[in-house]
């Protein structure tokens, strides 16, 4: 299981700093494996959503009619 953590930031430009300075301590291997993670993560939300979208919505249809 992996660690949550949270930092506090007084501004974003502070908040993109601490999270810049984060990523550039981490290791290749480490990096990797983050964006992995994040990767199947949102293949596996975007799975669940479309499962959850089946069905619903207007069916469309096509009937011909002929005309006298």
């Amino acid at each position: 299981m992996r660690k949550i953590w949270v930092r506090k930031a007084k501004s974003f430009l502070g908040a993109e700093t601490q999270d810049l300075d984060y990523y550039a301590s981490m290791s290749p291997e480490e990096r990797l494996e983050t964006m992995q993670f994040l990767r199947d993560t949102f293949l596996k939300l975007r799975k669940q959503k479309k499962r959850a979208q089946n069905g619903k919505g207007l069916r469309r249809s096509i009937k011909i009619i002929q005309q006298t």
